[in-house]
């Protein structure tokens, strides 16, 4: 008989899970679902379901992992909220299933998953596209993804300068307050980005708020926010110069307005690069266009469902 399923909460979750864990097995995750394998990876694109009354959507994220016997799926509610609304923009629940049986092994929150697996995963972006010695950190929002980001882009890498903007004056000092000082307010994306070795991009914006005229030439810039078809986070110019990176390249061609509406060409998965296919152009200006895979959920949520477990038998 199968055990009743856990409920990990939003807490627990953080506690259990961590960038020095995690980043391992997206790279790892990341190059099988790159070679193709039905064995390995079975992840279709994202169904999205509109939710017009409440001006969002919530999208359905189902992943197999065969050999790795891992069956999850997401449930993630985006939202376009009013500046300064207090509601949430994005709210997730994932469940892991017993592929063998398919009963329900766990629900856990998809909150934290969501912003340190996206983050991690920009984070591996960087690693393998950045310029050698890159000093300048440009951060465009400050919500949740932004804070995460923040915090493993300062784990992993020595950037001597991090720079923050918002469309609000009261989301950088807040940002600024909750990261403890290491990093600087400014009042323009163009300030923030101009000179920036890495430019990461975490806004809720339906319109372009990065100019590629203002972009470093050999920057690259891990662009996380505009996830549908009709919204834009960079504009033509920076589409257009860029060589293109993504997680999904069926994903991107369906889901990122960024691409759709440039009309630029996905020049490579990131898991081409890990697995050696496709080369890593560190020397031009490099845009990963990241919207986030069922297998990268998949990967965090065995993760901290086994920290859990072997926790959970210690007592």
């Amino acid at each position: 008989m199968a055990e009743p399923p856990v409920i990990i909460w939003e807490h627990e979750v953080g506690r259990l899970l961590q960038y020095r864990d995690l980043i391992p097995r997206l790279e790892d995750a990341l190059g099988k679902f790159s070679k193709r394998d039905s064995a390995e990876v079975i992840q279709p694109v994202r169904t999205a379901v509109p939710m017009q009354k409440h001006n969002g959507f919530m999208g359905l994220m189902p992943t197999y992992m065969e050999n790795d016997g891992v069956l999850t799926t997401k449930f993630v509610c985006f939202y376009k909220r009013e500046h300064g609304s207090s509601l949430p923009a994005v709210q997730a629940t994932v469940v892991l299933l017993d592929p063998e049986y398919g009963n329900v092994k766990a629900v856990m929150d998809g909150e934290v998953i969501t912003a340190m697996r996206t983050a991690a995963v920009s984070a591996i972006s960087a690693k393998l596209l950045m310029r050698p010695g890159a000093e300048v950190l440009a951060i465009l929002g400050t919500g949740k993804q932004a804070l995460s980001h923040y915090n493993v882009f300062t784990e992993m890498f020595s950037f001597k300068e991090v720079r923050v903007w918002s469309r609000t004056r009261q989301g950088v000092e807040k940002f600024l307050h909750s990261v403890g000082g290491f990093a600087k307010g400014c009042g323009s994306v163009e300030e923030a980005v101009r000179g920036a070795d890495v430019i990461v991009t975490v806004t809720g914006s339906t319109e372009p708020v990065l100019c590629g005229q203002w972009v470093k030439p050999g920057a690259h810039v891990a662009a996380v926010g505009a996830c549908r078809p009709d919204w834009r986070e960079l504009d033509n110019v920076l589409m257009r110069e860029a060589v293109v990176y993504a997680d999904s390249r069926e994903g991107a061609m369906a889901e990122s307005g960024d691409i759709i509406l440039s009309g630029a060409e996905v020049f490579a998965e990131l898991g081409d690069v890990i697995n050696g296919t496709k080369a890593a152009h560190r020397e031009k200006t490099t845009v990963f266009k990241s919207l986030g895979m069922g297998v990268e959920d998949a990967v965090s949520a065995k993760l901290v469902f086994d920290q859990w477990t072997a926790q959970a038998h210690k007592l």
